[in-house]
């Protein structure tokens, strides 16, 4: 279907693309509101659905397309999704929430939250930079290195609800997503929610995933490229969307902590995942991409840890872009 679609030209190509990520967007907002519904039906407390349900949601449309990637072999679009997606995210999303607004920071943040980010960035660039312990011939993240991301994962969880627990004061209320607007959701309603947002999950994946790839093939281009870039960005919408839309509202400390723990939830848990399911090998130019994602997550760090306000100020957020600016730049002119 989805290829008979494509044969008509590279625009239906583009087309799809967006459809596909409006599917996966909202696909991830049915799903969690209706987990959340169910979840809170069951007497599980705020805190376990913020931390779970919520924040496992906002990663789904980068894990989903990973799952599709790996399942159809087009292992370099599910690194680059992933790469791509938190360069973004932190050169990106927080250079222009910087620049409606400094950007301050949480003692957890800087503490803890913003190094994981920073050892997820440095682990990724370590496995496909150099040969690997565990005895595979090629270079990239081998099922070994996928394990490692999610015991690392696993640590980080076990920290955050420890965290929580001895520090709720520190927890917004309300924790879960505020799209559960004010009133209950019927238990079947939320049934429909989660099964209306698993299709549209695999629905807007496919789209995504068979669509990129023909697109990169009639522009002659990488699947990398085009993952570093369309796919990339389309799967940090959300998070651009919310962290911008906090900014506005001079709550930019939400805009940090949303694209911290995205960038962390996509090494750990997503990359981490693909890997054990599928092995990702190397592709030309991933140390470029790995270091910038890491390098992207140091300099916020110094950004909030070198001066009092411990916040990004907006001068900060244009060097975050113009690091951006210069990498693309850089990955462009040497596909």
């Amino acid at each position: 279907m989805i290829e008979s679609l494509l044969a008509y030209g590279w625009w239906v190509g583009a087309v799809l693309i967006v459809l596909g990520f409006v599917a996966l967007v909202k696909g991830a907002d049915w799903l969690v509101d209706g987990a959340s519904a169910v979840a809170k039906s069951f007497g599980i407390s705020d805190l376990v659905i913020g931390l779970t349900v919520v924040a496992f949601g906002t990663s789904m449309p980068e894990f989903v397309v990973n799952m599709v990637s790996v399942a159809e072999g087009t292992t370099d679009l599910a690194i680059t999704n992933i790469l791509g997606s938190n360069i973004i995210n932190t050169l990106v999303i927080l250079g222009l929430t910087a620049l409606v607004y400094p950007v301050v920071s949480q003692k957890r943040s800087r503490d803890f939250d913003i190094p994981m980010s920073i050892i997820a960035g440095i682990l990724v660039f370590a496995f496909v930079a150099v040969n690997s312990p565990f005895g595979e011939d090629e270079k990239g993240i081998s099922r070994m290195g996928g394990i490692i991301l999610l015991l690392m994962f696993c640590y980080f969880l076990y920290n955050t609800f420890r965290h929580a627990k001895d520090h709720p004061e520190e927890l917004e209320e309300p924790t879960p997503d505020p799209s559960l607007k004010g009133g209950e959701i019927s238990t079947r309603r939320a049934l429909c929610l989660i099964l209306g947002g698993l299709v549209g999950l695999v629905v807007g994946g496919e789209l995504i995933v068979k669509s990129a790839v023909d697109l990169a093939t009639r522009l002659g281009v990488s699947e990398a490229i085009i993952g570093l870039t369309i796919v990339a960005l389309g799967t940090s919408l959300p998070e651009l969307a919310t962290s911008v839309m906090a900014a506005t509202k001079h709550n930019s400390d939400i805009a940090l902590g949303n694209v911290v723990g995205s960038n962390i939830f996509n090494v750990f848990f997503v990359l981490g995942m693909s890997a054990v399911v599928r092995p990702l090998p190397a592709y030309e130019g991933i140390e470029l991409d790995a270091w910038t994602a890491a390098v992207g997550s140091i300099l916020v760090w110094l950004f909030v840890k070198t001066n009092h306000e411990r916040e990004i100020k907006r001068w900060g957020g244009a060097i975050l872009l113009l690091v951006y600016t210069g990498y693309l730049t850089y990955r462009l002119l040497n596909v």
